[in-house]
């Protein structure tokens, strides 16, 4: 029936192939021969979702379990999700074709706040009620796991439990004990309570938060013996930890179109405002033979012919050029290229390109995120101007003539000088440009700067930053955009309005799941998205609703004010960054884990860099 259903509209909407399943290496099971049924559910579209590295991890992990069948969802675009509607097809996942709410897990991933409606809007399409409190049996248990779940707490009123940290153990063992739990006819509330007891695993339901007068947290209190803390999981052993031997290959094109390794997990570097260097600490790195197997492995099993070293910071790799000359053992005869998607300014080379065959001649891309030195040394960055021309100079004398640089506007202790410092910079890599004596002749330089407006995020020095008002925003582009003087400098940024909604949202509370709610009921979803996101609906149901949407994106916080997400446990001592916050307002640098040991904290999980012998 949903069969022919399907072949009635799919005709009739954008990009068919989002919506059918049956590509290459997808996994098809018997129904029968199973006893856990996951659906794994992406909150954006097909060609997002699909080239997200850990779903296509956890996909592999999930399937190669005898009695889990792991199945993909992605969010329907919205010419689909009218179709569906119109002829009563609920959302269905696409290897069966069996609707979501016959799932038993209901997976999501967490990576953006602005996907937080589409989560909403898939459990509505899959006719799966919406609040926690209403799914009483033990089926469609809704989880999470992934960055956003750092501080879930927007979102507490819809999930049964968030997983913290690494999840190719964790996930299997919370699964595990739902089975055990069918198994002996207990009731949901018994596997949740159960559930709680797994280190990385936290269930809502099971605290209660109160208030100060003043709409700040006061505590979280702790019910039915739940840890007062809650601790994410951590692998340490990255060469054994599991990874995929194939992918499964889209019929269409999506973003990232390739074969992915990670080549490490974590970072060094410590970038203030980066949430994800701190999330995903201790640094902890492949050895040259894992990362080589595993990338054959998915050639040979894909066809693809790039190969993607991913991690944070790839060229902090400190095996870098062994595992290129090792790739290139084999990739040169299979006429397989490798690229490096996160190259640093400080530690670029005309060594490392050459051997990097994939990276075209017309572009490059790095991030120095401020414009002034003093900017730079706020967010500790640790680049400097001397550093950038460096680079940029050994790139115009290997032929390149394009350069992006990405940037940040609104960055604490921010003045217009760092603001204007920014094209300024620009203007001074085209001027390199033409100093650079081994420079293409007769072609023509282009620089693009794009400034994105920051958003302080939970476990970053910054978390208690308020940040800048969509006025002062809005000011700070204008002063962007008039300070670029030449046609061979392009100036982009982002808009405001959306940064403002995920400020309101990664710094959230419990109060704003009703703000969710009834952004759902009036329809709202795909908010990263510009064609769909409506600022002045937002804005009307904060005002509907009585909620300063400011009290959570522009407010300042005190260094004593209990956090939405305190009792979460991620490693790092908030002492430490709360240090670190003090050393940023005095442009005070910190140097970076291999240099020097910071005593962040995350030593505590016994693993990588932390523990290793240091020369």
């Amino acid at each position: 029936m949903l069969n022919r259903k399907l072949d009635k509209i799919l005709p009739k909407v954008q990009k068919p192939g989002r919506y059918v399943g049956g590509e290459l290496n997808s996994v098809i099971k018997n129904k029968e021969d199973v006893d856990v049924r996951f659906a794994f559910c992406f909150p954006d579209t097909y060609e997002i979702g699909m080239s997200h590295l850990g779903i296509k991890i956890l996909y592999s992990l999930f399937n190669r379990v005898d009695y889990i069948w792991c199945e993909r969802v992605f969010a329907p675009w919205v010419d689909m999700e009218q179709a569906m509607l119109e002829n009563d097809i609920p959302l269905y996942a696409l290897e069966s074709g069996d609707p979501v709410r016959d799932f038993d897990f209901i997976g999501f991933t967490l990576q953006y706040e602005l996907s937080f409606t589409n989560i909403l809007n898939m459990l509505r399409l899959s006719g799966v009620p919406l609040l926690s409190r209403d799914r009483t049996e033990l089926k469609n248990i809704v989880i999470a796991g992934g960055p956003c779940v750092c501080n879930p707490e927007p979102l507490t009123d819809f999930f049964d439990l968030f997983l913290l940290g690494d999840g190719e153990e964790v996930d299997l063992e919370v699964i595990e004990l739902y089975r055990k739990c069918r198994a002996e006819n207990k009731t949901k509330r018994d596997f949740l309570l159960e559930a709680a007891k797994i280190e990385g695993v936290y269930v809502p339901s099971l605290y209660d938060v109160e208030y100060n007068a003043d709409g700040t947290v006061n505590r979280y209190i702790p019910k039915e013996g739940a840890p007062a803390t809650i601790r994410k999981r951590v692998c340490t052993d990255v060469d054994n930890m599991y990874f995929p031997e194939s992918f499964i290959v889209p019929f269409l094109d999506i973003v990232h179109d390739r074969a992915v390794v990670e080549v490490l997990r974590g970072c060094i570097r410590g970038c203030r405002f980066c949430q994800a260097g701190f999330l995903y600490r201790p640094f902890r790195e492949k050895s040259v033979e894992t990362v080589n197997r595993q990338a054959k492995s998915l050639c040979e099993t894909t066809g693809y012919d790039e190969i993607s070293l991913s991690s944070l910071s790839t060229s902090d790799y400190s095996h870098l050029f062994e595992l290129l000359d090792t790739l290139h053992t084999w990739t040169e005869d299979e006429r397989v290229s490798a690229s490096l998607p996160s190259l640093r300014v400080d530690n670029f080379s005309t060594e490392l390109t050459d051997k990097i065959a994939s990276v075209r001649k017309s572009g490059l891309t790095f991030a120095p995120e401020a414009g002034t030195q003093r900017m730079r040394d706020v967010i500790n960055k640790n680049v400097t101007e001397d550093e950038l021309k460096r680079t940029v100079t050994i790139a115009f004398n290997n032929s390149w003539t394009k350069v992006k640089l990405y940037f940040m506007i609104g960055l604490p202790t921010e003045t217009e000088e760092d603001v204007a410092g920014i094209t300024a910079l620009g203007q001074k890599v085209i001027d390199w440009y033409y100093e650079a004596e081994n420079r293409s002749k007769g072609k023509r330089v282009s620089v693009t700067v794009s400034a994105a407006a920051f958003v302080p995020k939970p476990f970053t020095p910054f978390q208690w930053f308020g940040q800048d008002t969509m006025e002062t925003l809005e000011k700070k582009q204008k002063l962007l955009k008039s300070s670029a003087t030449s046609r061979k400098l392009t100036v982009n940024y982002h808009g405001a309005q959306t940064s403002f909604l995920e400020a309101v949202f990664a710094r959230g509370d419990r109060k704003l799941n009703a703000v969710l709610l009834e952004a759902n009921r009036r329809g709202l979803r795909f908010d990263g998205w510009a064609d769909c996101f409506d600022f002045d609906a937002w804005m009307q149901i904060f005002a509907d609703l009585g909620i300063d949407p400011a009290f959570y994106a522009n407010r300042q916080r005190s260094f004593d004010e209990v956090l939405p997400w305190d009792h979460l446990d991620y490693g790092i001592k908030k002492s430490f960054l709360i240090e670190e916050c003090k050393r940023a307002y005095a442009a005070q640098t910190t140097p970076n884990c291999r240099e020097q040991c910071s005593n962040c904290g995350v030593a505590c999980f016994k693993g990588g860099l932390c523990v290793e012998k240091r020369c």
